[in-house]
């Protein structure tokens, strides 16, 4: 118990280091994390002016689910390159 307590306190105790990427991969990364949280930014608004907007309750919920539907593909493209970049990240560590 005193073995778990000490290899806490000593992992708190470092100083954190910032997470480094290599120079070719941190501006594509930054730039499909941007991208994402566009994509989501804009699916928020409009999922929010359609729950505001449409009396019509079936009509709602199927613009919804497309809605959700265009959100999905318009990330997946974004999301393969992450993992993409992930896995040449793995490999550059081995």
């Amino acid at each position: 118990m005193n073995d778990t307590k000490f290899q806490n306190e000593e992992r708190y105790s470092k100083p954190h280091l910032p997470r480094m990427y290599p120079p070719t991969i941190q501006p594509l990364l930054q730039s499909l994390l941007a991208t994402l949280a566009d994509i989501d930014y804009d699916y928020e608004q409009e999922r929010q002016k359609l729950s505001n907007t449409s009396p019509d309750t079936n009509l709602k919920i199927r613009a919804l689910a497309r809605l959700k539907t265009r959100h999905y593909e318009r990330r997946q493209p974004y999301i393969q390159q992450l993992a993409i970049l992930q896995k040449q990240m793995m490999e550059l560590k081995a």
